[in-house]
C-alpha cells in the first residue's frame, strides 16, 4: 500500500472531515500541510482520491475504495503498538535458572506466572536437573544460578543456604501411616527404598542417616527419574525419600502418603550456588526472591506439622498396645 502512516492518517480525518481544515485541526496540522501530503499520496498512487470545488473536497470512488484499506492500515499498526508496549515494563534480556525436580514439583508454577506478567519482555528458561550437572553448569556460567543440595563448595561458585526443609517418607495410598504424621523409619524396618544414585548428593546423607540409626534397607532401586519413582511407589509397596518441599501439596488423586521423618528428624540444606566471578543480575535477584517466598510458604506446612519427639514415641507404643489388645 503506497503512502507514509502520516499520509494514509491525513487521508483518513479529510475523508471522514470532508475537510482539509478539519482534519489539520484533528490531526494537529496545518490545512496547507494536509493538502500537500494528500497531493502527494495521489501522485504516488497515479489517482485522484478527492475532488475539489470551491473549498469543498469529496472522495472520488478510488478514495472510497482506499479509506476501506486504510482502516484496515490503521488498525493493524494500532493493534502492533499496543501489542509491543505490553512489553515494556519490567527487564529486558535473558535469565536461565537450573532446579531440581524438587523445585520444579510445587513451586515453580506461582514463580512463573508471576514473574512472567511482571517482566513478559524477558527471556526466561528453566533447566530441570540434578545437582551435579547444575552446579557444572552454573561454574561453566551457562546458568545465572541454581538451587541444589549443600556440599562442600567448588572454586568458581559462590553459595548460601536457601532453605532447609525436612526429609519425608513417601509411600502409596495402602501404607497404614496416616497422612502428615511423623514416623520413625527403625520402626517400619525392614524398608523397600526408592533412592537416588550415589551421583545424587542426598544418597550419601539418607544411607549416613540410615546407617547412624540402625535403619535397615531390605531392598534398594536406584531411580533418577522423579516421575517415575512417584508413580512406582503410588501402584507399590515400595517407599521413597524424598524433600518436603516437594511434597508440601497434597497429592489430588490421593495415591501418596506423606510423612515426615522423626526421632530423629532427617534435614535437608538447599543452596543456592552461583558463579563468582560475576554479580546476580536484577531479573535474577527477583526470580530467586520470588522462589524463596514461595519456598517458605511451603516449607510452613511441615512447621504446622511439628510434633514433638515425645509425643512421637508415646503415640507409636499406644498405637503398639492397641494392637496387641
Amino acid at each position: 500500500m503506497s503512502g507514509s502512516l502520516r499520509d494514509i492518517r491525513l487521508f483518513v480525518a479529510a475523508y471522514e472531515e470532508r475537510s482539509f481544515t478539519a482534519a489539520a485541526r484533528r490531526e494537529h496540522a496545518t490545512q496547507s500541510g494536509v493538502s500537500q501530503h494528500i497531493r502527494k499520496l495521489e501522485c504516488s498512487l497515479g489517482v485522484e482520491l478527492f475532488t475539489r470545488e470551491k473549498g469543498q473536497v469529496a472522495p472520488t470512488p478510488a478514495g472510497d475504495s482506499y479509506y476501506l484499506r486504510s482502516i484496515d492500515v490503521l488498525r493493524a499498526h494500532a493493534t502492533a503498538t499496543a501489542t509491543a508496549k505490553s512489553f515494556s515494563g519490567g527487564f529486558d534480556g535473558a535469565l536461565v535458572v537450573g532446579l531440581m525436580p524438587t523445585m520444579t514439583r510445587c513451586m515453580l508454577a506461582p514463580v512463573l506466572a508471576a514473574f512472567v506478567e511482571a517482566h513478559p519482555n524477558m527471556l526466561l528458561r528453566i533447566v530441570e536437573g540434578y545437582s551435579a550437572p547444575l552446579t557444572q553448569q552454573v561454574r561453566a556460567g551457562e546458568l545465572d544460578f541454581a538451587i541444589v543440595p549443600a556440599f562442600a563448595g567448588l572454586p568458581g561458585l559462590k553459595s548460601r543456604l536457601f532453605l532447609r526443609t525436612p526429609e519425608v517418607l513417601v509411600a502409596g495410598r495402602t501404607a497404614r501411616s496416616a497422612q502428615g504424621n511423623p514416623v520413625q523409619l527403625k520402626q517400619l524396618g525392614p524398608l523397600r527404598l526408592i533412592l537416588p544414585s550415589k551421583a545424587n548428593t542426598r544418597r550419601q546423607q539418607i544411607e549416613t542417616y540410615c546407617g547412624s540409626h540402625g535403619i535397615e534397607i531390605a531392598r534398594l532401586i536406584e531411580m533418577d527419574a522423579m516421575l517415575g519413582t512417584l508413580d512406582f511407589v503410588a501402584h507399590s509397596q515400595w517407599r521413597t525419600i524424598l524433600p518436603g518441599i516437594m511434597m508440601a501439596i497434597d497429592d489430588p488423586a490421593g495415591r501418596l502418603i506423606t510423612n515426615p521423618i522423626a526421632d530423629p528428624p532427617l534435614m535437608l540444606d538447599l543452596v543456592l550456588i552461583e558463579p563468582s566471578r560475576r554479580p546476580m543480575s536484577p531479573a535474577a535477584k527477583v526470580f530467586l526472591n520470588l522462589l524463596q517466598d514461595e519456598a517458605h510458604r511451603l516449607n510452613a506446612r511441615w512447621n504446622l506439622m511439628a510434633i514433638p519427639t515425645k509425643l512421637v514415641r508415646t503415640e507409636g507404643k499406644s498405637r503398639a498396645r492397641h494392637q496387641v489388645s
